[in-house]
């Protein structure tokens, strides 16, 4: 079976080339607002679509927010599921979720949170963004009976001080502290190195006045010391994809070995380290074909995955032993979503 049919990619591309202006901070139409008591204290979160539905869970990384799948979430709800998405303890409008008495924020307090949002809301297929992608990883792993699929978007490609892989800081993360690591990349968003829109500039900007600094310097510190649970989590067989950018912050290939050693489908988008913000219906066609093949798996399909199939786990599969954190090294929209079209072809 082909990745998706070439009509409706060629659809999606010339959707993605037609994004203009967006209102980062505008609510979704449609979208519900609420906060979810988690162990680190209230996690914002907003919803979208029937929650009878098929669940999906969105985890945006460090500095982010559940803003940044504002284009995804039209489109998944309109496909038939209840789309879901929260900013991480620390981060943006869940500042004040965090490590009580001055203690660090540590993998097992996000993935403590990322557990009780799933185990109060039921199996959801699970999709990690950068950061987050290695927290879902760790989640799946500790509780794959809550994980109906796993898709890691842009997650960094390896284990131990992560920034070591990356194309052009390589060579000069081992020189670096986790608060220098922090001030740097704090500075690279605000001086918009990544030459995003003035409307995204502007949204990105705005999120420090909120989120919680200390969280970040931590959180640079953890991604110095992500742990390799490669073997854990394909010896889970949750159907797994991994999804990157063409000018990704990590190589191509890197990803493409990451997938091949989790036996994940992989994707790849002619973009940088945000297709959730700049290829969304080209991500979304994918996604929602992953969710089929998860929760329905072609006949004959590998139970690891590989490249075009997934692997056949489904959320009622018996639940693995709990894991200690870092214990070893395609439907048809029900109806149209409205993105707002390009106006500038000329934006970043």
């Amino acid at each position: 079976m082909e990745r998706s049919d070439s009509a409706a990619r060629a659809r999606a591309a010339a959707l993605d080339a037609e994004i203009g202006p967006v209102s980062w901070a505008e609510p979704v139409p449609g979208a519900e607002r609420s906060s979810f008591r988690a162990a680190s204290g209230s996690l914002a979160v907003v919803s979208l679509g029937d929650p009878d539905s098929p669940r999906v869970v969105l985890v945006p990384g460090l500095t982010g927010s559940k803003e940044d799948f504002a284009l995804m979430l039209p489109q998944l709800a309109a496909a038939g599921f209840f789309v879901q998405t929260l900013d991480l303890p620390g981060q943006y409008e869940s500042a004040s979720a965090g490590p009580s008495d001055g203690a660090s924020f540590t993998w097992d307090l996000f993935v403590d949170d990322l557990v009780d949002f799933l185990a109060a809301g039921g199996p959801a297929h699970l999709v990690g963004y950068s950061f987050a992608g290695t927290v879902a990883e760790l989640v799946a792993v500790r509780r794959p009976d809550l994980v109906r699929s796993l898709t890691l978007l842009a997650t960094p490609p390896g284990s131990g001080n992560v920034f070591r892989l990356m194309r052009w800081i390589g060579p000069l993360a081992p020189l670096a502290s986790a608060r220098v690591g922090a001030a740097l990349m704090i500075w690279g968003i605000v001086t918009n190195k990544n030459r995003v829109s003035p409307e995204r500039l502007a949204f990105v900007r705005s999120r420090f006045a909120l989120t919680d600094r200390r969280s970040v310097d931590d959180v640079i510190g953890l991604m110095m010391k992500t742990p390799d649970v490669r073997r854990e989590l394909r010896e889970r067989a949750i159907p797994t994809a991994v999804a990157a950018g063409r000018r990704d912050l990590w190589s191509l290939d890197r990803h493409a070995c990451f997938a091949e050693d989790l036996g994940a489908r992989f994707w790849a988008y002619d973009t940088g380290h945000s297709p959730c913000e700049t290829t969304p219906h080209q991500f979304c066609l994918d996604l929602i074909d992953h969710f089929a093949r998860a929760d329905d798996p072609p006949r004959g399909a590998s139970p690891l995955g590989g490249s075009t199939a997934p692997g056949q786990a489904s959320a009622g599969a018996p639940s693995a032993a709990p894991t200690t954190v870092g214990a070893s090294a395609p439907p048809t929209s029900r109806k149209a979503a409205r993105i707002p079209r390009r106006r500038d072809r000329g934006r970043a």
